[in-house]
């Protein structure tokens, strides 16, 4: 690579968006790093990213599917607060209509362990679970996917405005990732692909 001019493409360091409620009582791992399920729609995943722009800074909360790594739910603000997920778990209960019991694992910020966000999740008969504090491999497959999004977008350009950034995010995710983007761990298949293959019956939005 060296002799030709390339080189690799690093993820960088991620800044944590997380912010821990020390009075907030969290809920157990349910998980403990099995993320393998063997259907969609029994475990999802969730975390929070952020970004810098020229105008300052973009979060970006996401639900992903653990059997097909498919971004269920995401949505984007200008701030950290509880809305913000809520609304990505709004978005994947929308589309997803998931069964009772679902599990829907997290870390411990603020957002997660947040009255709201757990009563939104008991209105839908969903069950809450949530790793250790500080330890990225208990939320590996959120992990994995802030490490494609910021090698294969984030990372690749200035982002002068917010809604230049939203609007990259947007197709990152639902045009490409979801869509065209191969996974090693999907048998090369994209997430949507994946689900229709091996579970035709799964939510097709």
């Amino acid at each position: 690579m060296r002799e030709h001019g390339l080189q690799g493409i690093h993820r960088r360091r991620r800044h944590g968006s997380t912010r821990r409620d020390p009075t907030a009582t969290p809920a157990p791992d349910l998980v403990e790093r099995r993320f393998r399920p063997p259907s969609p729609d029994q475990l999802w995943v969730a975390d929070i990213t952020q970004q810098r722009s020229g105008e300052g800074w973009l979060y970006l909360a996401v639900i992903l599917d653990a059997f097909s790594r498919r971004v269920v739910g995401w949505a984007m603000a200008e701030h950290l607060r509880t809305e913000l997920v809520m609304d990505a778990l709004d978005m994947a209960i929308s589309q997803r209509q998931p069964a009772p019991g679902l599990v829907c694992h997290s870390d411990h910020g603020c957002q997660y362990t947040s009255l709201a966000y757990g009563r939104r999740l008991a209105a839908s008969e969903l069950v809450a679970s949530m790793g250790t504090v500080g330890d990225a491999l208990d939320n590996a497959v959120a992990e994995s996917f802030f490490a494609t999004l910021e090698c294969e977008l984030l990372d690749r350009y200035p982002w002068p405005t917010r809604s230049g950034l939203r609007t990259a995010i947007f197709d990152f995710i639902e045009v490409f990732y979801n869509r065209q983007r191969r996974h090693s761990t999907l048998d090369y298949h994209p997430p949507a692909a994946y689900e229709h293959h091996h579970h035709p019956a799964a939510p097709a939005a």
